[in-house]
């Protein structure tokens, strides 16, 4: 009698690298390259700030290198998309994102002066305002489902979802990532943080006149409905 499970190759593992026009797949031994430049990169810009800094930003870019990485292992959760929106308009909101990104972190000449006091009580409420705040965007994630998209869009099979944070929130998402800017904002406490601040929020109040738009287009009256008892991103204010 034949063992037939011997016969049965089991794959290698596999990283696919997806950048800008450009996608690749890594199996074997080739896949520990793209992870070991990840990992590289990582190291090098904690050091980087750690070293530029005399706050603990560091510790805040962490929190942000690890929420990034769930949020990129979870992406591919999403169901099939039926409509987006135009690349430009996309490209548009990804370089207002990486703007922001980098001006939370860098000592821009000129941005340098301090808003807030170097104080523990100031470091500890921007680091539960962060927490909190990715906490939040991960816990609507989570409600979405395969709801979710990166862009734009409407799905295959698209639901309305009004249960968790979507109850009394339209964007909790975006509400989680505007607090996760404001919260290293507060750790770094200079003004740069603001400026970041400042530009994220153009990003996402941009996204969200056009998501809304979208969002009435799929679902019509529904989405009139919801949106009267409901707030866009903080209940009883905006």
């Amino acid at each position: 009698m034949v063992d037939k499970s011997q016969n049965v190759k089991t794959k290698a593992p596999a990283v696919v690298v997806r950048l800008p026009g450009l996608n690749f797949t890594c199996d074997g031994l080739l896949a520990l390259i793209p992870i070991a430049v990840a990992l590289a990169l990582i190291i090098s810009v904690v050091y980087l700030i750690s070293r530029t800094t005399q706050t603990l930003l560091w510790v805040s870019a962490v929190l942000w290198i690890l929420f990034m990485g769930y949020w990129s292992a979870v992406a591919g959760q999403a169901s099939a998309t039926r409509t987006s929106e135009p690349p430009r308009s996309r490209q548009i909101h990804q370089l207002l994102m990486y703007g922001a990104l980098v001006l939370a972190f860098v000592r821009v000449p000129g941005l340098t002066v301090r808003w807030l006091p170097k104080n523990w009580w100031i470091l500890g409420a921007g680091f539960f305002i962060q927490v909190s705040s990715a906490v939040l965007s991960i816990v609507a994630r989570k409600h979405l489902g395969r709801n979710w998209s990166a862009q734009i869009a409407s799905k295959v099979d698209h639901q309305l979802i009004k249960s968790g944070p979507y109850r009394l929130i339209r964007h909790p998402i975006y509400t989680g990532m505007l607090g996760m800017f404001v919260g290293t904002a507060f750790v770094s406490g200079e003004l740069h943080g603001l400026v970041a601040v400042a530009m994220i929020s153009i990003a996402y109040f941009r996204k969200i006149r056009l998501e809304e738009q979208n969002l009435r287009n799929v679902f019509g009256t529904q989405y009139d409905e919801y949106k009267k008892k409901s707030w866009a991103l903080v209940p009883f204010l905006i």
